[in-house]
């Protein structure tokens, strides 16, 4: 034993567990829940390690039974901030809540927006302008970009500007030059929390997103998170996945890359095998379930991408020692059985797991409703014995 410990949270991308309350305020379709309408839909999920740990009890979820014992504290959580977008569920579990949310288009940018960017990229023009699906938006104009080489602008009900260009009429080069443009442009009551670059390949009726390409700007949190708490306190600060984009690689003291769950997976195991030689919190995400599934109205893909997920917890939970604390949650909804592909305002299920929990866990010990995220940043620090010394959120630790 290394006698330092360790807090591996990781984000199960848009895996919410059920509408909240305020749904209707966030132009959701009736009814969001989608890791229960995923289940269904796939007739049922073999997900025997998550329901070890108490997946089957946060909700029903169609194959995954509710256990007597389970392995881990189970619960789930509100979002207390205005949102439903990867920045600021990100942000509210690393501790801080979005108080002003971020601008959002649901009508296009504004021209003075669209001019400027134009003026400033004197890339000719813009297509489309509206909100849209990515894959639909490239499959619609990336003909019309090819003959133009405008790139395609557009939105989502996320604070997002995205630009896909094909990599044959733009370079990916330029295509980030223009994003990191439009960056600098959107400040102030435009400041939207990323800008997005996605790139794209192929002919016209086989246009392919280039996903190791993807790149984000986002903004620097605007306050302070246990991330750069914990880096300033002598814990190191590992980010795995889209995690560094997040937080604009704020409090971040090593960055593994992983463009695909698998990698992401991998470097979490890898990881989990060694001895540290000081406290660690590893924050990663598995992007798939949400990008290459929800967005897409798959649900089967979701399904599958959960089973693949759950057989790699299995070796978490052998590998970790006694001093480590496993945390998995989500950042909010994206349910692909219904209408639209937009994230869905969902409460977010909690699963918290370590080998010292021992027989300690029991049903008895659930962690309930959570009224914040940020219940997840107080209990890593608590984990750390920080209990009291990071003051940005009056959440509570359920650890």
């Amino acid at each position: 034993m290394s006698g330092f410990k360790r807090v591996f949270l990781v984000v199960l991308d848009a895996c919410g567990i059920g509408a909240m309350p305020d749904w209707e305020r966030f132009d959701d379709p009736k009814g969001a829940n989608t890791l229960k309408h995923v289940a269904e839909h796939c007739n049922g999920l073999n997900l025997p390690n998550l329901q070890k740990l108490g997946l089957g009890n946060i909700d029903e979820i169609k194959g995954v039974s509710r256990v007597e014992k389970p392995l881990a504290l189970w619960g789930k959580a509100a979002e207390k901030s205005y949102g439903k977008d990867t920045t600021t569920g990100h942000w509210e579990m690393a501790g801080l809540v979005v108080e002003q949310p971020f601008p959002i288009y649901p009508n296009g940018f504004p021209s003075g927006i669209i001019n400027e960017f134009v003026n400033k990229t004197k890339c000719g023009g813009v297509l489309c302008n509206e909100p849209a699906s990515g894959t639909e938006v490239i499959d619609r104009l990336g003909d019309k970009h090819l003959e133009t080489g405008w790139p395609i602008v557009y939105t989502s009900a996320d604070s997002v500007f995205q630009i896909a260009t094909h990599s044959e009429k733009v370079s990916v080069e330029k295509l980030y030059e223009w994003c990191e443009i439009a960056r600098e442009m959107l400040r102030g009551k435009h400041e939207v929390s990323r800008v997005i670059a996605r790139p794209f390949a192929g002919e016209p009726g086989s246009f392919y997103r280039l996903s190791e390409k993807r790149h984000d700007y986002a903004i620097e949190p605007r306050g302070e998170t246990i991330l750069s708490f914990l880096s300033k306190n002598n814990c190191e600060t590992i980010s795995i996945g889209k995690i560094n984009d997040i937080f604009c690689g704020v409090g971040i003291d090593k960055v593994c890359e992983g463009k695909s769950n698998e990698v992401c997976m991998q470097n979490i195991e890898e990881i989990i095998k060694t001895n540290p030689s000081k406290d660690q919190f590893i924050f990663a995400n598995l992007v798939e379930t949400d990008s290459h599934f929800g967005h897409r109205n798959n649900a089967v893909g979701f399904g599958e991408a959960l089973e693949k997920i759950d057989a790699e917890i299995g070796k978490w939970i052998d590998l970790l020692k006694n001093d480590d604390l496993l945390i998995l949650t989500a950042d909010h909804g994206c349910d692909p059985t219904l209408e639209g592909t937009d994230h869905t305002r969902e409460y977010v299920p909690i699963l918290a797991f370590s080998p010292s929990f021992e027989e300690k866990v029991s049903e008895s010990l659930s962690i309930g409703t959570r009224e914040s995220f940020a219940d997840v940043a107080s209990s890593v620090l608590k984990w750390f014995d920080f209990d009291n010394e990071f003051t940005n959120t009056k959440s509570t630790s359920f650890v």
